[in-house]
């Protein structure tokens, strides 16, 4: 199990401690250095049914480059921009196997795939 995760980002750090108060064993990658392949983004976002859910809304690039300019992306643009530009994607992004994608951490969900 792969958590993308940034040091600075305390939501993350949250899904951290949670994880090892579980004892749920995990790799730890910085998203900004490392982040998730085009092929797991494509993947979350089919699972999830939509790209909005791979978007860090409320980061300083989202906002710079704005949400109308987003939206007009073709899904491949947008893929490969969330590779290129790691601080556009929401976090933590855990990835389990490509049928299990956590994004943000909200923990009964957590628990629900991970307990």
């Amino acid at each position: 199990m792969k958590l993308f995760s940034h040091s600075s980002c305390s939501t993350c750090r949250k899904a951290i401690k949670w994880l090892k108060n579980n004892d749920i064993a995990f790799e730890l990658i910085d998203i900004l250095n490392t982040p998730p392949s085009k092929d797991m983004i494509i993947s979350a976002s089919e699972l999830y049914g939509s790209r909005k859910y791979l978007l860090n809304t409320s980061g300083v690039m989202y906002r710079s480059i704005g949400a109308k300019v987003v939206q007009k992306m073709s899904d491949n643009e947008l893929f490969e921009k969330l590779v290129r530009e790691p601080s556009l994607i929401k976090r933590p992004f855990l990835y389990k196997t490509n049928k299990c994608f956590l994004i943000g951490f909200k923990e009964e969900k957590w628990a629900e795939k991970l307990l």
